[in-house]
């Protein structure tokens, strides 16, 4: 071994050292992937979709009304934005780019090529597979986005009462719907004036965070 590692010369040696440390880290990813456990720093929540804390005014005077329960608006976890852009400098594209750029140039190299030339082949196959990795993260974000309950395709769809539901701004009871083809028991708060019993079917008419806004068919 350390006969082999004296005969290379000073280029190779730095290339080695490029690749096989980048080649165990883009592995530990990969292991990390398949076990659910990696998650990659590109891959990243805006700043901007926080919590705000609201009061609910279901009758729309423009005042909170003072018996309505306080209600989290938060986001739905998703920015467009976020999964719009490719994000190209993260650790996972970052170790694939000096992992291939490592090997090719190596390969390169020992074929006879010149160092500068092996170099830049190198350089654009790293190139090339960075892009290749970074369109694959945000291809699967945008799934794991699409794959994520949005409240707000409830409106304007039936749902049955579960919890009674007492008169506006009495507090909330629960309904039960499909929402994206998923059988989902959601919090609701009545619209009206008259409670909801059990079993009514009612009409979703708005979200307000995680509560329907709901009114009787």
């Amino acid at each position: 071994m350390q006969a082999w590692w004296e005969s290379l010369t000073q280029i190779l040696r730095i290339l080695y050292c490029i690749a096989i440390p980048s080649t165990l880290v883009l592995l530990l990813q990969m292991i990390l992937a398949m076990m659910g456990g990696h998650h990659d720093a590109g891959v990243e929540f805006s700043d901007t979709s926080g919590i705000d804390d609201l009061n609910l005014d279901l009758d729309g005077d423009g005042i909170p009304d003072i018996d309505a329960p306080d209600i989290h608006i938060g986001s739905d976890g998703s920015n467009p934005a976020d999964f719009g852009t490719l994000k190209l400098l993260t650790l996972q594209t970052i170790v694939t780019f000096l992992a291939v750029f490592g090997w090719v140039s190596i390969i390169c190299i020992s074929s006879g090529l010149t160092n500068l030339i092996s170099m830049v082949i190198g350089a654009v196959c790293g190139l090339v597979m960075m892009m290749i990795v970074a369109k694959m993260v945000q291809a699967t974000a945008k799934l794991a986005e699409n794959g994520t309950l949005n409240l707000k395709n409830a409106i304007g769809e039936n749902a049955t009462v579960y919890i009674p539901i007492p008169p506006k701004n009495q507090g909330m009871g629960k309904v039960t719907m499909q929402v994206q083809g998923r059988f989902c028991e959601l919090d609701a708060v009545n619209a009206g004036d008259e409670p909801l019993q059990t079993g009514a079917q009612v009409l979703v008419s708005d979200v307000v965070g995680d509560t329907l806004v709901v009114e009787e068919c």
